[in-house]
């Protein structure tokens, strides 16, 4: 089904929210793209995110300051250090990271970035809003799973004047187009939607813009790129 609606895209410069993008950009949404920057250790990623906006043909993007590392408590927002391994060679998108929520959880991030977006949502008139989060090799996040998801749309459906005034089906629709793909399949969709992946930066510890090769982040995403049988354009600082 195609549409030329508003819609209000979370992009985070990373590889998932570049797909989403590509994908809502496919449904024909006329996208906002909206970047959170919460003073994260990666902030690398709001470089890529400038570029994916208009290399994706975004209708406009706009960043948004939070200042999350006031209460810190993560790895990307404290003086706590990134849990990193060396893959080992043949691994593959079955390996994942430890069991367990891990410290680079940052707290209510999802949360208060959804409602941001939520509130851009009213402000730009979009029914619509689109976040990368994906619950099969999510790294243990608690907002990532479905049910935050449909939490979080009937809360914002509830908490806002447009979602009040809707008169039949709810105002808000929270759309996870990667909730249930693996890793593999996400790049197999963005390569097909022209996503150039080599400008994304999905690592939580990068070194000069170059991702570390040895967090969970860029673990994942090695193994999602050998898993989708496509070479990976990630500029790694270490091989």
């Amino acid at each position: 089904m195609s549409t030329r609606t508003p819609a209000v895209v979370l992009l985070s410069g990373g590889l998932d929210s570049a797909t989403a993008l590509a994908l809502a950009r496919q449904t024909g949404h006329i996208c906002h793209a909206l970047t959170i920057s919460y003073d994260q250790r990666h902030s690398a990623e709001l470089d890529a995110a400038k570029h994916i906006a208009q290399h994706l043909g975004a209708a406009s993007h706009r960043t948004v300051q939070v200042e999350l590392r006031a209460i810190g408590g993560s790895a990307l927002t404290d003086d706590i250090p990134v849990p990193k391994s060396q893959p080992p060679k043949g691994h593959t998108e079955q390996d994942e990271p430890d069991a367990g929520i891990p410290i680079t959880y940052v707290p209510a991030r999802n949360l208060t970035f959804l409602s941001i977006a939520a509130g851009y949502a009213e402000v730009v008139g979009a029914r619509d809003l689109y976040v990368g989060v994906n619950a099969v090799d999510y790294s243990g996040y608690p907002d990532c799973r479905p049910e935050f998801i449909e939490a979080f749309e009937r809360a914002a459906n509830l908490g806002t004047k447009l979602g009040v005034e809707a008169e039949h089906e709810p105002w808000l629709r929270v759309r996870t187009p990667l909730i249930d793909m693996t890793k593999a399949d996400i790049i197999k969709t963005g390569v097909r939607l022209g996503v150039d992946y080599a400008h994304t930066l999905s690592c939580y510890d990068p070194e000069d813009s170059l991702a570390c090769g040895r967090c969970d982040a860029c673990r994942l995403r090695t193994a999602g790129f050998e898993a989708a049988g496509i070479a990976d354009p990630t500029r790694y600082a270490v091989s």
